[in-house]
């Protein structure tokens, strides 16, 4: 039987994701949005795409308000990338208030339809989003999983092969910690074809390229004007869900539940983990060094703080 991904959000994330997943042919997909009428219509036209490029996956569009979530019934993946960006003036508390709501209502109708679905987060602020999805969906922890390191070590892995010349291919690397500006890149374990990345690249020059990962979601925003990127985040979600539902068992850095790992305990913050049809399946332990642990120490705790926010 061919598997079943919903994905809610069918904006440029979502719909972008909708067609990468088409293009495997290995599941059937249902975009969900609030907006009536728009995800039937990108539905249709990723359907009809199906005779050029050779797929055979069912596309489905559904109006969360008018038609509810029965279609999304028994997803083996629920992806939620529903929520809105911040705007001007509003304050981030604002932002994680409204994305608190949507995500809540998002989350309550999935379990509804799919009660032993996995849940990818990708709505932001993410590894607080994810918490929520964690907590208001009753989840075992290993099956609610958050999209934002392997972003974010993509973005890594681009500005080193662009600095060396070099292949992304050859390019190893890992970004830790909550997605945004108190991320992790590991250049100390990142390497180039098995050379580490610090006898390759100058100090001073890696850091300015650890700076640009950090600020690599804001760079697009401000190239685009209006909007944010959607290319490489429904290609890192794609990641995500190609180990899950063929049982790749990849390791990759994702946003999880930490119990004393990392010496983090009940919160979800960005770490290697092994991906399979469990979702996650093992939770991969570096040997930091005491300020790359630090470091981790301070995303973790601006995690918490927005945790806090939300009173959960």
């Amino acid at each position: 039987m061919r598997s079943k991904v919903t994905v809610v959000g069918a904006g440029n994330v979502g719909a972008t994701l909708g067609q990468r997943i088409a293009e495997r042919d290995y599941a059937d997909v249902v975009l969900v949005d609030v907006i009536e009428d728009m995800p039937q219509g990108k539905a249709l036209d990723l359907l009809e795409a199906g005779p050029v490029l050779g797929y055979d996956s069912l596309v489905t569009g559904v109006s969360s308000k008018r038609d509810g979530y029965g279609a999304t019934a028994n997803s083996d993946i629920v992806v939620i990338t529903s929520g809105i960006a911040r705007k001007p003036g509003m304050s981030r508390d604002d932002l994680i208030r409204t994305n608190q709501a949507i995500v809540t209502e998002v989350t309550q109708e999935i379990m509804k339809a799919s009660p032993n679905t996995i849940i990818i987060c990708v709505t932001n602020p993410l590894d607080a989003m994810v918490q929520l999805a964690y907590k208001v969906s009753g989840l075992p922890k290993q099956r609610v999983i958050g999209m934002a390191g392997v972003l974010d070590t993509a973005r890594f892995r681009t500005f080193i092969a662009q600095e060396l010349n070099v292949s992304v291919r050859d390019v190893q690397a890992f970004v830790l910690g909550g997605h945004g500006d108190t991320m992790v890149p590991l250049a100390r374990l990142s390497s180039v074809a098995g050379v580490p990345l610090p006898a390759l690249i100058p100090a001073d020059r890696l850091e300015q390229i650890v700076q640009r990962t950090r600020d690599g979601g804001a760079e697009i925003v401000n190239l685009l004007k209006t909007g944010s990127a959607f290319y490489a985040p429904s290609a890192s979600v794609l990641q995500m869900v190609d180990s899950i539902l063929l049982d790749k068992k990849m390791i990759m850095p994702c946003s999880t539940y930490l119990e004393g790992e990392y010496g983090i305990n009940g919160l979800f913050v960005g770490v290697p983990v092994k991906l399979g049809a469990g979702g996650v399946e093992e939770i991969i332990q570096l040997d930091l060094t005491e300020d790359e642990r630090a470091q981790l120490q301070k995303s973790a705790d601006s995690v918490q703080e927005l945790v806090g926010v939300m009173g959960i």
